[in-house]
């Protein structure tokens, strides 16, 4: 049975209060969005997870027209780019966690899948991660850039920025940008102690 969007805007708060209970972001420097009745429904600039609610959301529509009475995040275009492109998506989830930031930084010897996959539940859960270079966070570069590369990757590392993955719905999206968290940790952890390259 298809969830009505108060249900849908509940698990996107619940996910959003996790993730920062959770340290995957601080501030006001993560976004998320879910897709609802051919409308984004994203979260509005200056909102911080830790105190997020549904009317927190703003919603717009797929050709980028802001249809709510408060200021969309100044991200939305990332956002925007893979309902265009991916129009199984339900939710989008970008947040800045510490793993996969750091991860951002090593070279990368495959730009298409840059996480290794040294336990099996990142390509169960999510697939394949791409990278992104590196833009100034909101600038029209990155949105170009992101655009660039939105089919290369089923889940996106901005270079020196963090993760922007997308999900069926907002569960799966959550599920998915956990486990590409504990899999850049794993692997900034086992290259920090020599075990691979």
């Amino acid at each position: 049975m298809k969830k009505s969007l108060e249900e849908i805007l509940k698990d996107a708060v619940w996910a959003a209060r996790t993730l920062f209970n959770l340290s995957r972001t601080t501030g006001s420097s993560a976004n998320m969005s879910v897709f609802y009745d051919g409308k984004m429904y994203i979260t509005r600039s200056g909102s911080c997870f830790g105190t997020l609610t549904p009317e927190d959301f703003t919603p717009m529509s797929l050709s980028g027209e802001v249809l709510g009475d408060k200021k969309p995040s100044k991200e939305w275009p990332l956002h925007l780019k893979i309902y265009q492109k991916k129009p199984e998506t339900g939710a989008v989830i970008h947040t800045h966690g510490t793993y996969a930031v750091l991860w951002s930084f090593v070279p990368m010897e495959n730009e298409d899948d840059c996480i290794p996959a040294h336990t099996p539940y990142l390509k169960m859960k999510l697939g394949s991660v791409c990278t992104v270079p590196y833009e100034k966070p909101g600038s029209e570069e990155l949105f170009r850039a992101f655009d660039d590369r939105v089919m290369a990757g089923d889940g996106y590392l901005l270079k020196q920025h963090g993760a922007v993955v997308p999900g069926k719905d907002v569960m799966d999206a959550f599920y998915c940008i956990e486990e590409l968290e504990e899999s850049a940790k794993v692997a900034w952890e086992l290259r920090k102690a020599g075990l691979v390259e």
